[in-house]
């Protein structure tokens, strides 16, 4: 059962497909990283890029200590594209009176990973675990700067999960696809700006003992700034999801509904505040006449950020984004579970994005969460918290304009000292059966080289 609690204590599958894999390979995330000169194909911009890593896994299965923590050797190979329209950088002829009409971006990479044990004993089982995350995004916008914007966006992404049990038919594996589509309001020259979206989600598990958690999600969304002064601007969220499941054996159907304002603006040229403070509440369905556990609290997020070179521009959702930087925030949401009908996260986090003289850049991340699961209608579990500790550290250093040298260190660690037992026939716990320990930690550490333009 761990693996369910490792999805459900798990960030969402990431806003886009091209970040689910951030944490361990950044310049898939975020194009400072990834991408490089680039190569001009008509009025577009192209990036390939490829990486090979090495690396280590002291607990690939996240088992807990009195399970046998499996380590494995690791090789990682790393193809990917990214497709964009010039910016005003690369198109001196852009016209002054603002930005392209029409804004296009597309990206993809397939990640193989070959899995060597530490153990010589657990040979076959690691073997075993080879496979192939596959991920894409596409995304058009009409207008950009325009009274009136129109955005689109496809996303998909295939991610392997092991559980804590080494047979490959008990893999967490699955595949997400994501669409959306949007429009923006911008009267009185884009200082006041609104937008009405909707998107969807489908989240299909590969193996068929899990396939009773294959779901589907529409929502609509609403977005609003008012930028009352040069740096600084009110911020509106909000939005309405039906979660649906295919089945609905294991879970329930619900709804979620999230609303929040708040401030995000430059104090100074380097230092910057954002906050945001809402109300989230979720509608799930009883089952077999119980009315569940539902989640009704205050969300938000605040966060301070120094800037170590003085930044000017404003973002409608977050920070301003500068090349080199130090936060500090707190982050507070419910979300979706396959545990339960859902979770509450609240995270304190540290940030650190480096930037070089373009030779060197460096990233480093680290939170600690506290993750609160009501009781599963499915399985009787009972109510419970984790609590998590995440870090990564990731530097590259760049030889040329298209090679990079690389390093990354991620840990992660569950505190929760909950033990779960089988049932008997009876549906109580068997204090003679075998327990599933919560509690594991993880090491990992790559080292890698980068093709890229």
């Amino acid at each position: 059962m761990k693996f369910r609690l490792t999805l459900a204590a798990t960030l969402l599958l990431g806003a886009l497909p091209l970040k689910a894999h951030a944490q361990m390979q950044p310049w898939l995330a975020d194009r400072r990283y990834g991408e490089g000169i680039g190569v001009r194909v008509g009025n577009l911009e192209l990036h390939p890029g490829i990486s090979g890593e090495v690396g280590y896994d002291s607990n690939y299965f996240l088992r807990a200590p009195e399970e046998s923590p499996i380590a494995a050797y690791r090789l990682r190979v790393t193809p990917s594209i990214t497709l964009a329209t010039l910016g005003a950088q690369r198109n001196p002829g852009l016209s002054p009176a603002g930005p392209a009409p029409v804004s296009f971006r597309a990206g993809a990479y397939a990640a193989y990973n070959e899995l060597i044990a530490a153990d010589s004993k657990y040979t076959s089982q690691v073997r075993d675990q080879r496979h192939v995350d596959v991920g894409g995004d596409l995304g058009l916008t009409l207008f950009p700067a325009g009274r009136v914007g129109v955005d689109s966006y496809l996303n998909f992404v295939r991610m392997v999960q092991p559980s804590n049990d080494t047979d490959t038919e008990n893999a967490f594996n699955r595949d997400s696809f994501r669409a959306g589509a949007g429009a923006t309001w911008r009267p009185g020259g884009g200082l006041f700006s609104w937008r009405l979206g909707y998107e969807f989600l489908y989240n299909y598990f590969e193996l068929r003992p899990y396939q009773d958690l294959n779901n589907y999600q529409n929502q609509v969304n609403l977005r609003g700034r008012w930028r009352f002064l040069p740096r600084t601007a009110l911020l509106y969220n909000g939005s309405y999801t039906w979660i649906s499941y295919a089945r609905n054996a294991l879970q329930t159907d619900g709804n979620i509904v999230r609303s929040s304002i708040g401030l995000n603006g430059l104090v100074t040229s380097q230092f910057a505040l954002l906050g945001m403070v809402g109300w989230a509440g979720t509608f799930y369905d009883a089952r077999s006449g119980q009315a569940p556990q539902q989640f009704d609290s205050i969300v938000g997020q605040a966060e301070v950020k120094w800037y170590l070179n003085g930044q000017q521009n404003l973002e409608s959702t977050s920070a301003p984004v500068g090349l080199s930087w130090v936060a500090l925030g707190y982050t507070r949401d419910v979300q979706n579970s396959y545990l339960g009908n859902f979770y509450q996260r609240d995270r304190g986090y540290a940030q650190v994005s480096y930037l070089l003289g373009g030779v060197f850049v460096g990233a480093v991340n680290a939170g600690i969460a506290n993750v609160a699961f009501p009781k599963s209608p499915a399985n009787g579990t009972p109510a419970f918290s984790e609590q998590r500790l995440d870090a990564s550290i990731f530097g590259e250093y760049r030889l040329s304009n298209t090679v990079g040298i690389n390093a990354t260190v991620s840990y992660l660690r569950n505190f929760t000292d909950q033990v779960v037992y089988p049932k008997n026939a009876a549906g109580m716990p068997d204090m003679n059966g075998t327990p599933d320990y919560l509690a594991f930690q993880q090491w990992q550490a790559f080292l890698g080289v980068r093709w890229f333009l």
